[in-house]
């Protein structure tokens, strides 16, 4: 394709992180910014899409640089399985809750991968919930159920 291009993995990478967060600098333009002390609606989405802006940036240059793997093959199945596990966490996590909604995120998403292995899979999956409810329920306090009403009786 483009012989310049020594890493197409780490180029086309960077140019999708600077699509999205010049997007996000794009978009948040429409709000009042604020300051650092008193944010305004825009202030992270400016922040945050301006950081991944240069992130992309480095990493596309970088990719003129360094040598690196070319992109492998696209995996429809893979994708269908990722975007099904986003859209099982989102239908599950109000109903069945947290553990439940990371669980089947967690394990439906690994199981895309070529490397996938149950016993791996579980353990993260049971790290990750255990980090989900820690941080987002106990420490933020966000009003996301344990368990929610079709698994109230395991919270009992």
């Amino acid at each position: 394709m483009f012989q310049f291009i020594r890493h197409p993995k780490d180029f086309w990478s960077g140019v999708m992180f600077m699509f999205f967060g010049l997007a996000a600098v794009v978009i948040g333009q429409d709000y009042p910014m604020g300051t650092a002390g008193r944010m305004g609606p825009a202030y992270f989405p400016i922040v945050l899409g301006g950081l991944l802006s240069l992130i992309g940036l480095a990493t596309t240059l970088r990719a003129l640089w360094l040598r690196g793997e070319a992109i492998q093959r696209f995996s429809v199945r893979d994708l269908a399985l990722i975007l099904f596990a986003v859209f099982l966490f989102g239908l599950l996590v109000r109903n069945a809750g947290i553990v439940a909604a990371v669980a089947a995120l967690v394990m439906v998403s690994a199981y895309a991968s070529d490397k996938f292995h149950f016993r791996a899979s579980l353990i993260l999956s049971v790290g990750a919930i255990l980090f989900c409810v820690l941080v987002f329920v106990k420490a933020l306090g966000l009003p996301l159920p344990v368990f929610g009403p079709w698994l109230a009786w395991l919270g009992r």
